[in-house]
């Protein structure tokens, strides 16, 4: 079990991906980045450019700084360039079965030794460490959006995670400047246990007509001093993880009060996706709030 982690394989090079490429590669680690298109890659490493770039302009890092960590990043289109590093963090969609998939690519493509972690917001840990022959090293590692700024990482422990493995990333989370908050493996872990539930509830609040989209917001920011409203947030995150993460609940727990909205279904049907589609409960193409109903 490595003690002093120095390379980081990140898998999948979306919103979360790259974010986590990027506080690895700031921390000091040599990090490759990895998906299946040229342009996916070339696009991660635009933001990563711009989010390094916003904090030169904010005087929180220098330009040197910036370059270096740029300097640390290598991008690659197959997974099997991660052989020689210490800990890969899976970050593609919110599928299990791509998950697994990708989970038996990666045991067979690295040494025994490598941890393998998963940045999934609600699929279980033990059941991607079983498609390993390594379930003691495999473990969860829960980024909050954007990973840059927010402080917090849930650490998930599966069936088999080993104390080693734990306590291994519980380190690198704070070398990457994150505060590790360890739980134990169910459905939607702490995180999204309690806060999807939230967000479902304010979609059938809309769908009811119980209030519009900007006093359900208005209502959760300045009655219980949440930064955002809860539907504003499910257009960060994106309606089709947060439907997703629902629909993990309802068929994991089994009661319905995770049963998903149909307003969030139909609006992911409708490819409503949110602000990286777009629009989503608001419409970011105009500025102006998208229908919801």
């Amino acid at each position: 079990m490595p003690s002093d982690i120095t390379s980081l394989g990140v898998i999948g090079a979306g919103t979360m991906g790259h974010g986590i490429a990027q506080v690895g590669a700031q921390a000091g680690l040599q990090v490759i980045l990895v998906d299946v298109g040229d342009e996916l890659l070339r696009a991660a490493m635009s933001s990563i450019e711009a989010n390094l770039a916003r904090q030169v302009a904010k005087d929180a890092l220098t330009q040197t700084a910036a370059d270096a960590t740029l300097g640390r990043i290598r991008t690659a289109p197959q997974l099997a360039e991660v052989k020689e590093v210490q800990i890969v963090v899976e970050a593609v969609s919110e599928n299990a079965d791509l998950k697994r998939d990708i989970f038996r690519q990666l045991d067979d493509a690295t040494p025994a030794g490598t941890v393998l972690a998963s940045n999934t917001s609600s699929i279980s840990i033990t059941l991607l460490g079983a498609a390993t022959e390594r379930p003691d090293r495999v473990i969860g590692m829960h980024f909050m959006n954007p990973v840059p700024v927010m402080p917090l990482v849930e650490v998930v422990r599966g069936q088999e995670t080993s104390d080693d493995t734990h306590a291994a990333v519980v380190v690198l989370a704070e070398a990457l400047g994150k505060t590790p908050v360890t739980v134990n493996d169910f459905p939607g872990f702490v995180s999204n246990r309690l806060l999807m539930p939230m967000i479902n509830e304010a979609a059938f609040c809309l769908l009811e007509g119980v209030a519009e989209k900007e006093a359900i917001d208005e209502i959760m920011q300045l009655g219980m001093n949440h930064p955002m409203g809860p539907l504003a947030l499910a257009d960060l995150i994106g309606l089709d993880t947060c439907l997703s993460v629902m629909e993990v609940l309802h068929r994991e727990l089994g009661e319905d009060k995770y049963r998903p909205c149909p307003l969030l279904r139909r609006m992911v049907a409708a490819g409503a996706l949110g602000r990286k589609a777009g629009r989503g409960f608001y419409d970011y193409r105009s500025a102006r709030p998208a229908s919801g109903k």
